[in-house]
């Protein structure tokens, strides 16, 4: 008897640590990011989410891109807060909270928002959340507002990605 609840203790520790292992470190998002992202992402379709903890749609989102991540592994999510770096913490937490912590996240760390939001779209006046698809050859569309599956999914076979 002993040696099962041994057992399982070591088990659930190193449950716990593969866990904490997907974890990836939440990026600040400065001045070049943005280029940064499309360079690392060169040939990739992939999907950028622009959102924020004071955004209740953006919250209320979250369980749905999950969805998404879960049914839909391959398919690469950048996601983009645009609080401030100093909530990293709280963004780390709901990301945690709806699974999204292990996909490629990043916070604004610089104090002059307007120029970070114009540097990834001039024609964005900040509405969230704010999602772009990107095609392989990033030809991008850029959506505001909140999104259905049916949605996701039309622009995921428009563009290919």
């Amino acid at each position: 008897m002993n040696m099962k609840r041994i057992l399982s203790a070591a088990l659930l520790v190193i449950a716990s640590q593969l866990s904490f292992a997907e974890t990836k470190a939440i990026r600040g998002f400065d001045t070049g990011s943005y280029q940064q992202i499309l360079t690392e992402k060169n040939n990739q379709g992939f999907m950028l989410v622009i959102w924020s903890l004071d955004c209740s749609t953006c919250i209320k989102d979250m369980e749905l891109l999950s969805s998404i991540h879960k049914n839909r592994p391959q398919l690469k999510i950048v996601m983009l807060s645009t609080d401030e770096q100093s909530a990293s913490g709280d963004i780390q937490k709901l990301m945690e909270k709806y699974h999204l912590a292990d996909l490629e996240n990043w916070v604004f760390a610089n104090d002059n928002a307007q120029k970070l939001r114009y540097e990834i779209d001039p024609s964005w006046y900040s509405e969230l959340p704010r999602t772009y698809f990107f095609s392989a050859s990033h030809q991008r569309e850029g959506i505001s507002g909140a999104l259905k599956l049916e949605d996701y999914n039309a622009r995921f076979s428009k563009l290919k990605i």
